[in-house]
């Protein structure tokens, strides 16, 4: 079975995001979903692997036999796009993306140009809905 390659590293996140983010927008969009990812989820944020800003987290194991440990909330200020990883892919949740504004979806993975083009208050819901049904599922071990 493949190791996972997304864990907590000893990496600074000041330093990555010096490093990594790769203009000023994107730096200023870091540091503010710091800021909103660490309100809402009571976290410090962490490196999780070589390019994961990640807040709290939890434990999983698959049917398949497969399991880990993931960030409750994070992102990455990559290249082509902001990605966050705050939406559980859950049907239950789709319409908490209705209101969210410009933005593009991968399997549970919410990519955007620039954080301004989202609504600030529908992520924030996006996000509590997605701690609480990982809380659910997986139970309460950040």
């Amino acid at each position: 079975m493949a190791k996972t390659k997304t864990k907590p590293t000893g990496q600074l996140v000041d330093d990555f995001i010096a490093a990594f983010a790769d203009t000023e927008q994107k730096q200023q969009d870091s540091y503010a979903l710091i800021k909103l990812m660490q309100s809402v989820s009571g976290f410090e944020p962490h490196m999780w692997g070589p390019s994961i800003i990640g807040f709290g987290s939890y434990h999983y194991k698959y049917a398949s036999g497969h399991e880990g440990d993931a960030p409750l909330l994070g992102f990455s200020p990559r290249k082509a796009a902001i990605s966050l990883y705050v939406y559980t892919g859950m049907e239950e949740h789709r319409h908490l993306l209705d209101a969210l504004g410009k933005y593009k979806i991968g399997k549970a993975c919410i990519y955007i140009k620039r954080l301004s083009d989202i609504d600030e208050k529908q992520l924030i819901k996006l996000m509590k809905a997605s701690i609480q049904y990982v809380k659910k599922k997986y139970g309460n071990n950040s």
